[in-house]
């Protein structure tokens, strides 16, 4: 979808910027900092006008289906990569499949957003995140041109993949999406309340593949040498793309913000450096459109790092190639026209800036993941563990010796963790999700975790009950609510876990004992 403007002229004012259209009427118009104007209009020239008035537009909102929720989306439930299915097969037919399916169940607008296949436009009066599908984990509201960095990035099955600034998980979980629950993929944010929204949200799509930290970049650089095969470093920025939404990033904005922000995007890049191996590569992207933060970055990393180079990679019809002229003269012959931008004047998203850089070398010499078999409960310890553990698993799901043979099992406290099976010795570091959190180990028994049920799909769970998404029973589940009256139709099962699902889709768990069915949705989740 193109716009092309609307022809209006533009009076600059000190309290903002009015729009006089063609009736001599004033629209309202989102004010922009005078500098950034002046900036702005200075880089584009006779394009300026078409982009000021993108800011009239109503905001472009977005969500991106989650294959990790489907059949053909992943492998076993334990991510141990059997019968993992092939890079790209779900993409290719189910997300549509299954974006025409929410469309008639929920009546939402939903528009295929060009450069991700799994990647839908909605309508701004459509409320998909009040939907029992978005507790479901079905899908992630997501900036549109964000989604084009895991397109870039390319991540496949099997692989080591780091998100170095991950928070709030949109490109973690289409990462982990695209890895198909196998492989390990470390999403990380630097700042504590950040990483544990990070941590909720990939609970929430059901990723059983991931690690959660709350590093720097150089703790995790000590750590992880040459070791990630795909890097993203959606970078801290001075935030321009977000204006349109963000009043807070207009009002702190400057000039020199841009250069802080520039600064500190270069020592996130020098550490990320060490820690792709060789041949890898690495994606850096920017929610802003500014010079410095964008071509000029990349300029003076491939300055310091003349092992990378940027990489040409097929661009979608819109995408605009970057401007080396804008970073300076000295620019030209770096390659920075192969970066891309996504203008919100030219496609329909807020605006985005990618640099696909690949690392020299042979990926054989990737650093080798040591044995792990000391990280794991030792014999005694698992035997203890899984004596609760056990029954629960057996009793509960249809395939238990998918999680049984695994050995890759971490207690912390009381809490039982699946760790992904490439998982390194992350000793030292902040971890806040060490892999899959299975549950806790209380006395005499076990209960599972809320992120259990989000990892599993309905055919996984030997007793399931199905909620209509469009029914007040789904709404009460999801207030906490008592379920006594449903426990009837659980009759002669004497008692256990049973996964509460919508339109086939996991949500949670209730238990049967005694002729009752206790409510088991998290009280920190529940609707008000």
């Amino acid at each position: 979808m193109l716009y092309h403007g609307c022809g209006s002229s533009f009076i600059l004012c000190a309290a903002g910027r009015q729009n006089i259209n063609k009736d001599g009427k004033q629209d309202s118009m989102t004010d922009l900092p005078v500098r950034f104007e002046e900036r702005m209009r200075a880089l584009l020239g006779e394009e300026y006008p078409a982009f000021a008035a993108s800011y009239d537009k109503e905001r472009v909102q977005g969500l991106r289906f989650n294959s990790l929720k489907f059949p053909d989306g992943r492998g076993d439930a334990a991510g141990s990569g059997k019968d993992g299915k092939d890079k790209g097969t779900w993409e290719d037919t189910g997300a549509a499949e299954a974006a025409e399916r929410v469309r008639q169940e929920t009546g939402f607008t939903l528009e295929r957003i060009p450069w991700v296949k799994e990647g839908y436009y909605y309508s701004g009066d459509n409320r998909p995140g009040k939907h029992p599908y978005h507790e479901a984990g079905l899908y992630y509201i997501q900036e549109p041109s964000a989604m084009a960095v895991v397109e870039l990035l390319d991540p496949g099955p099997g692989e080591r993949v780091l998100d170095l600034c991950a928070a709030p998980g949109g490109k973690s979980s289409h990462i982990a999406s695209r890895m198909k629950g196998t492989g390990f993929l470390l999403s990380n944010e630097i700042h504590p309340a950040r990483a544990r929204i990070l941590s909720q949200n990939m609970e929430r799509m059901g990723v059983r593949n991931a690690v959660v930290s709350n590093e720097d970049a150089q703790s995790l650089s000590g750590t992880f040498d040459r070791f990630f095969h795909k890097i993203v470093v959606d970078a801290p920025c001075s935030g321009e793309g977000m204006f349109r939404k963000d009043e807070e990033a207009r009002s702190q904005w400057s000039e020199e913000h841009v250069k802080m922000c520039a600064a500190r995007q270069g020592e996130i890049l020098d550490h990320a450096a060490a820690m792709l191996a060789p041949g890898g590569r690495m994606v850096y992207s920017t929610c802003t459109f500014a010079p410095e933060e964008n071509e000029g970055t990349v300029l003076a990393f491939l300055r310091r790092h003349p092992e990378f180079c940027v990489e040409q990679v097929p661009a979608y019809p819109g995408f605009t190639k970057g401007k080396p002229q804008w970073a300076g003269p000295e620019a030209e012959g770096w390659g920075l026209e192969r970066t891309l931008r996504i203008m919100p004047h030219i496609l329909e998203g807020e605006g985005h800036f990618m640099a696909v850089l690949r690392k020299e070398g042979d990926p054989e010499n990737a650093a080798k993941t040591e044995s792990r078999d000391r990280l794991y409960l030792d014999s005694r310890k698992r035997k203890e563990a899984f004596r609760d553990y056990e029954p629960f698993i057996r009793d509960t799901l249809t395939e238990p010796d998918t999680f049984l043979e695994r050995k890759e099992y971490v207690l912390f406290g009381e809490q039982l963790y699946l760790m992904p099976a490439d998982m390194p010795d992350m000793k030292g570091l902040k971890i806040l999700r060490p892999g899959l959190h299975m549950g806790t180990l209380k006395k005499n028994r076990f209960e599972p975790s809320h992120a259990l049920a989000l990892a599993l799909r309905k055919e996984e769970a030997q007793c399931s009950w199905e909620l209509s998404p469009s029914g007040d029973s789904v709404i009460r589940y999801l207030k906490g609510e008592a379920l006594s009256e449903e426990a009837g139709i659980f009759k002669g099962r004497l008692k256990g876990w049973v996964l509460v699902c919508t339109g086939g889709f996991s949500l949670g768990w209730a238990k049967y004992a005694g002729g009752m069915l206790k409510n088991h949705y998290p009280k920190g989740l529940r609707r008000n």
